[in-house]
């Protein structure tokens, strides 16, 4: 034997932005035009990657000093942009598709874990086919802590009753990563972005781990 787990996969934890949708970027724009028009500062691409991707807004704002009665102006603002963002920009995510249908063949449960608000997750899945895959759905106001603590994702294992031995997470933030290495989960499949997630890419990561090739 090889020491690699023989049963295949149970389950599949996704992140959302930068995992099952290329979004960063929309976060990161909705949010500095909200900044701007309330209290007129921005955060610079390199904050951005180094300090604050993967964490809710409202972490951010309480990072970065803002009062709470500006924050829940930006926070609000925030929120419709990107909303509006989603609505011009959203496409049907063929590739992720393609890979939650073959999950679903195989009885291998989907999932979507964000950091996000429940209403811009579902907004995301659903204007890019996936929703409609997912078994369950864990945003940033089912837990007490977001990531990088790893309670989102145990919740999702509880609430989804499988054996964290034999789940995969797909994450590519920094926090996203820290929370899924402390939660009960054993593994972690780490992407740069959204196009690396793909139905190949996860059966090789799957066969380099498990006795099988994803099925």
């Amino acid at each position: 034997m090889d020491g690699r787990t023989e049963l295949k996969p149970v389950a599949v934890l996704f992140d959302l932005d930068g995992v099952l949708v290329d979004a960063c970027d929309w976060h990161y724009e909705a949010l500095n035009k909200a900044l701007q028009d309330v209290v007129g500062i921005e955060i610079s691409i390199q904050d951005h990657l180094i300090k604050y991707n993967g964490l809710p807004t409202k972490v951010k704002l309480k990072a970065m000093g803002i009062n709470e009665t500006e924050a829940q102006k930006i926070w609000r603002l925030k929120q419709d942009l990107t909303i509006e963002t989603i609505k011009e920009n959203a496409t049907i995510a063929e590739e992720k598709i393609n890979l939650h249908s073959f999950l679903k063949e195989n009885d291998i449960g989907v999932c979507c874990v964000t950091n996000s608000i429940r209403e811009t997750a579902e907004l995301m899945l659903k204007s890019t086919g996936q929703f409609e895959f997912m078994d369950l759905i864990i945003t940033n106001e089912d837990v007490k802590n977001n990531k990088p603590s790893p309670d989102c994702y145990n919740l999702a294992v509880e609430n989804l009753n499988i054996d964290p031995e034999k789940t995969i997470i797909v994450e590519d933030s920094p926090k996203g990563i820290q929370a899924g290495a402390s939660s009960k989960i054993n593994y972690i499949w780490k992407v740069a972005n959204s196009k690396e997630v793909t139905l190949e890419n996860y059966r090789r990561f799957v066969n380099e781990n498990f006795n099988t090739d994803g099925g």
